[in-house]
């Protein structure tokens, strides 16, 4: 965002975080009765205050008394990138990232369509690559809302500790088993309960021209 804006009261910049997130996430803009809910409000009116401040601000863009014509301004559009992960063995995660997709990299291919919570993460190595993810490529994930009923044989984003990787799951018993789909790799077993699903993949992206580049 263009630091030369003019400064929120504490107020307007807790409404403000509050709609760039449910954007974000639902890439559709809340109800007013939503927003007073959000910010423990009972009348509308110091909402619709907020937002006209917002819009005079030029932090967002909306028709008064339609709330679900609210843009953010000045936001990256698309997915958050949100690191690299290991197509091979294990690579750190980025939790300065994780923790803020403000900071993130993001990229927008208008051919795939997108589910609020959905990211993406750019691939390092060859271990997928008879699942035709190679290294270079953008994978785009979607949280699991519960990892125990992912099936056996989804490509999933896998995380130990501080490590992640993106491999075939497998549950076996009480170990969780990372398969890579390149014979050049060892299948990796952790007992399940250090094994942390960050998301199930749903399509791959692959810029040519810069593979080519």
């Amino acid at each position: 965002m263009d630091r030369a804006m003019e400064s929120l009261t504490k107020a307007q910049q807790e409404l403000y975080d509050w709609l760039v997130q449910y954007i974000r996430e639902n890439r559709h803009s809340p109800s007013i009765r939503q927003m007073m809910r959000a910010m423990k409000l009972k009348s509308p009116a110091p909402i619709q205050s907020r937002l006209e401040h917002l819009r005079t601000k030029s932090y967002i863009d909306w028709t008064e008394g339609k709330a679900r014509t609210i843009r953010i301004l000045n936001e990256s559009q698309g997915l958050p990138i949100l690191g690299t992960i290991a197509a091979g063995s294990m690579v750190e995660v980025f939790p300065d990232v994780i923790d803020n997709p403000d900071a993130a990299e993001h990229f927008d291919p208008s051919t795939i369509s997108f589910k609020g919570g959905d990211f993406a993460l750019k691939v390092r190595g060859d271990s997928m690559i008879e699942a035709l993810i190679d290294d270079g490529d953008i994978v785009i994930m979607r949280k699991v809302p519960e990892p125990s009923r992912i099936r056996n044989g989804t490509i999933v984003a896998a995380r130990v500790e501080s490590t992640t990787t993106l491999k075939y799951y497998h549950l076996e018993g009480e170990t969780v088993v990372l398969k890579p789909a390149n014979p050049n790799y060892p299948p990796m077993p952790y007992p399940a309960a250090e094994v942390h699903i960050d998301g199930r993949l749903v399509a791959v992206w692959r810029d040519e021209a810069m593979n080519n580049a």
